[in-house]
């Protein structure tokens, strides 16, 4: 129903928007980024309606290229972080590598990728999962093993391999560190060369029942980085 309200200054009349028309948002300007991006999102989630290709934007709101929203190699180092950064070699499921990104974004860490990766950076599962707003400022991809290396060369890598002895929570974490987990399980072995080259500064597991093969990947990177991060007595958060 549509409601006139008369003035009774000037005489004339103002139509008051009907409840249809208050929910239907405005088009927005192609010229105006941020009301572009602000139209996507309907109570804090993303409408159903926007591709994937839009779903990455910067700091100000801006959709940008998922390549522009990472760091280069060489920034990785200068990031101060309260906790260890995370390393995924040579990753597979892109769902567990989106939510190892948000992992980072709400720790302050950093995700390293070493290529090659089993699926595109721009896969549906792996922005749902992952790449709100500009959350990719906590990714970086290296080429190889060795870029990371020469990349971070002040930090420690421990590696979590079922091969260790050493449990997870016997370690002194540093913010420099690098926490560093081989590919999910599946038809190609874990790179030892990698998980236990002369590079690695230690080795550790997770406690598990017998006869069971693995946890997910990103639940082993959520319970490293928790317990790096408490052990700093979780600085920066709330």
């Amino acid at each position: 129903m549509l409601f006139i309200v008369a003035n009774m200054s000037d005489n004339s009349s103002q139509s008051i928007p009907t409840k249809a028309s208050r929910n239907t948002p405005a088009a927005p300007s192609p010229q105006d980024p941020a009301s572009r991006v602000q139209s996507m999102f309907e109570y804090g989630y993303r409408k159903s309606s926007y591709g994937p290709d839009e779903l990455v934007t910067d700091a100000h709101g801006n959709p940008i290229s998922v390549t522009e929203a990472m760091l280069q190699p060489q920034e990785a180092r200068l990031q101060q972080t309260s906790t260890p950064h995370l390393c995924f070699c040579s990753p597979r499921i892109p769902g567990n590598t989106g939510s190892a990104i948000r992992l980072c974004a709400i720790t302050g860490s950093v995700l390293h990728l070493v290529e090659p990766l089993g699926f595109n950076l721009k896969d549906t599962k792996l922005r749902r999962a992952g790449l709100d707003y500009h959350d990719m400022t906590h990714v970086v991809i290296h080429p190889d093993f060795d870029n990371l290396i020469e990349s971070m060369p002040d930090s420690r890598i421990i590696s979590f391999t079922a091969q260790a002895t050493t449990l997870y929570t016997e370690v002194e974490y540093r913010p420099t560190d690098i926490l560093l987990f081989g590919p999910e399980p599946g038809d190609i072995p874990d790179p030892m060369d990698i998980m236990a080259g002369p590079h690695i500064y230690q080795q550790v597991r997770f406690p598990m029942r017998p006869s069971l093969r693995s946890l997910n990947l990103a639940n082993c990177a959520s319970i490293a980085l928790y317990e790096a991060w408490r052990q700093m007595g979780f600085q920066g958060g709330v």
